[in-house]
């Protein structure tokens, strides 16, 4: 009765629920929480909230309830708030882009007309419930440690997307669920051409779905296995583009963490734009210090006591490197020295991950790579010795200080303190087109015949593309307590406007 009684005194709709007044939002949160606890003070317990009579205090099962209705109404009136934002901003680029024009008012009319016609569109459709049966599974196009990645197709547009299933219970047991929200929450937030764009995500009883753009060009590891080594111009190249796609996810105040070549994804003209935000490859085991916590902390054994040229280096991290991209361990190979050692660390461990992949682009494997993980994350944390530049693969003095710069103590690190702007600055990129970068052909071709060609993806024979029926997951709080994984996964769906006001098959421009 509390609760119904706070929730129709709040006043927090004003104009048709125009907008929302957070100071007001804070003062119905306040007033909740106080008639949550007010009743459960054990020095209280026998005497009414009112002193009136005796009464026993609030159970675990009312206070979750409680909990649960709070976190209801504040998502509830949260998602208006930022709907009308969206929607006003939406509009002030039409503003914008009729001025940038000079467009007459008689097409300016139209225009806006237009425009209302798509927002009453897009309020109607994203009312309706959206679930895997409206999507046809066409191929596996990736396997992660806790679900896997599909191309499928919208059927009543027709548009092919790269559809990412995770399973509910892996995130609870594995405790992947504030890595996954970060992923939900970049991705809907990011609009860029940066980062891969995400349509839609949605969930069931048993797994979370992230709709996203599907890249036919592949991932940068399939690049890299592929030629060995890049030239420096190419790597130029990579290396800007990936530098403006980590700049634009700092400023929206996140940090990536798992900067890698799998996680570089290749549009159909050759241009990067970022993805997996949520770690679905597993690297977050290799994040965790228990999982190291039995090694020594001395020099590595690996490469630095045994003759070792760079063929070999080569050939052995071709070797693994396949099957440590799916396994639920990862490589370690990419990360910084202070992630692991959980001191605290900044957006510059992404740098960091920039000279790793830089380095291997020119000599064809990465510095620290080593025949298991533990052997690497040794190899990372004394990188000041282990840091070597094999002399039978010769690389100009500016690519190599490069490397340098981004591969230190984070207090020297490069882009530490001016961010992208201190990177631009630097000497091996002289001559460098930033402002135009995207407009350019990328210096290795992609060869995509069409949307959905998967041949720059690898084969994944014998998969079952129905997925299993929804069956709900309850997990185990610390009180020996079932609660709905609903509850920890509320507010995960999203719509992008684009993706449900479009019609005619999304295509890229430079396929036919």
């Amino acid at each position: 009765l509390v609760l119904v009684r706070l929730r129709f005194r709040l006043p927090i709709v004003e104009g048709n629920l125009k907008f929302f007044n957070t100071t007001l939002f804070g003062e119905f949160e306040e007033r909740l929480r106080k008639a949550m606890t007010s009743c459960s003070d054990e020095a209280k317990a026998s005497t009414s909230c009112n002193g009136d009579s005796a009464e026993p205090p609030l159970s675990q099962y009312t206070k979750e309830k409680a909990n649960r209705t709070r976190l209801i109404l504040e998502t509830y009136y949260s998602n208006l708030a930022m709907q009308k934002a969206e929607r006003d901003l939406r509009f002030k680029k039409l503003e914008k882009l009729m001025e940038d024009e000079n467009l007459a008012e008689e097409e300016r009319k139209k225009l806006r007309k237009a425009h209302a016609a798509k927002e009453t569109e897009f309020l109607r459709l994203r009312r309706i419930r959206l679930t895997v049966a409206d999507f046809e599974p066409l191929k596996v196009i990736g396997r992660g440690a806790f679900g896997e990645v599909r191309l499928v197709q919208k059927k009543d547009t027709g548009h092919v997307y790269a559809m990412k299933i995770l399973r509910k219970i892996d995130m609870l047991e594995k405790e992947q669920v504030a890595h996954v929200r970060a992923e939900r929450d970049i991705l809907s937030e990011a609009d860029c051409d940066w980062v891969v764009k995400m349509y839609y995500s949605f969930q069931d009883a048993s797994n979370l779905y992230l709709v996203m753009e599907f890249l036919p060009g592949g991932d940068m590891m399939t690049l890299l296995m592929k030629k060995d080594t890049l030239s420096e111009e190419a790597t130029q190249f990579y290396i800007g583009e990936t530098a403006l796609a980590i700049e634009c996810i700092h400023r929206l105040g996140f940090i990536h963490r798992d900067i890698k070549p799998d996680n570089l994804l290749l549009d159909a003209r050759g241009h990067l734009k970022l993805s997996d935000f949520g770690l679905c490859t597993g690297l977050k085991k290799a994040h965790r210090t228990d999982f190291y916590r039995d090694l020594s902390q001395g020099i590595p054994s690996d490469f630095l006591t045994k003759p070792c040229n760079s063929r070999r280096r080569a050939e052995t991290w071709k070797r693994n490197r396949r099957a440590l991209a799916y396994s639920t361990v990862g490589t370690p190979d990419y990360i910084a020295p202070e992630v692991f050692v959980q001191g605290g660390y900044t957006s510059s461990c992404d740098w960091w991950s920039l000279g790793v992949i830089m380095f291997e682009m020119l000599i064809g494997y990465p510095p620290f790579c080593s025949e298991t993980p533990q052997e690497t994350y040794r190899k990372v944390l004394c990188w000041q010795q282990t840091l070597i530049f094999p002399p039978e693969m010769p690389i100009s003095k500016e690519a190599r200080n490069l490397i340098k710069r981004f591969c230190c103590d984070v207090e020297h690190r490069l882009g530490n303190s001016e961010a992208l702007e201190e990177i631009k600055r630097d000497p091996f990129f002289v001559n460098f087109d930033w402002d135009h970068i995207r407009d350019r052909p990328a210096p290795i071709r992609v060869n995509v015949n069409s949307i959905d060609d998967t041949s720059n993806f690898d084969e994944f024979p014998n998969v079952d593309l129905q997925l299993p029926n929804p069956s709900p997951v309850v997990k185990q709080n610390r009180a020996g307590l079932d609660f709905d994984a609903d509850l920890v996964f509320m507010n995960y769906t999203f719509k992008r406007f684009e993706g449900l006001t479009q019609r005619g098959a999304l295509r890229h421009p430079e396929l036919k």
